[in-house]
């Protein structure tokens, strides 16, 4: 083989790896709504006001808005119906390519726990609903947070609601 051959070799693969590599720019709107790379900040990336807090916010508005209304139903994993957990795994699925466990106290054994006044989007947050019952939602943004209501389905709500603050267990960050 001769010395061409070898550089033309040599470029060729290196355009190749080149190209399956991820983008640098930060510019995280251009980014398909199925890139399944986790979009969470790195640790010294802590500020709500970064790109990565941006697209996982924009990615879990849009999954509110396509869930928007469905019931609660104990096991359920679908849009008939969907219980906290599995809204969690699914959405984590779908947006950022994880694949979490299937349970609340499962995923609340998960990451490194945060405090709360350090949340960021797509952060986990758990509510100890009963003695032996757990809640998981997901922050979004303001103080408020994505779940699956017993009584309004899928919804939105907020940190500081009566009940939701009185039943606050903690928060991690996958």
């Amino acid at each position: 083989m001769s010395l061409k051959h070898i550089v033309i070799l040599l470029l060729g693969t290196g355009m190749v790896v080149g190209c399956s590599s991820l983008p640098k720019d930060s510019n995280q709107e251009k980014i398909s709504r199925h890139w399944h790379k986790p979009a969470f900040v790195t640790p010294d990336k802590t500020t709500e006001n970064n790109p990565y807090s941006y697209f996982v916010r924009d990615r879990l508005y849009s999954q509110y808005e396509e869930w928007r209304g469905v019931r609660y139903r104990l096991g359920g994993s679908d849009h008939s119906g969907i219980d906290c957990s599995a809204f969690v795994k699914i959405i984590y699925e779908q947006e950022f390519g994880l694949s979490l466990p299937r349970t609340a106290l499962s995923q609340a054994n998960l990451g490194s726990e945060i405090n709360q006044n350090k949340l960021m989007p797509g952060d986990l947050v758990f509510f100890k609903t009963g003695r032996y019952s757990q809640h998981v939602g997901i922050y979004l943004d303001s103080r408020q947070f994505l779940h699956v209501s017993t009584r309004k389905g899928v919804t939105i709500s907020q940190l500081d609601n009566i009940y939701w603050k009185s039943k606050y267990w903690k928060a991690v960050r996958i």
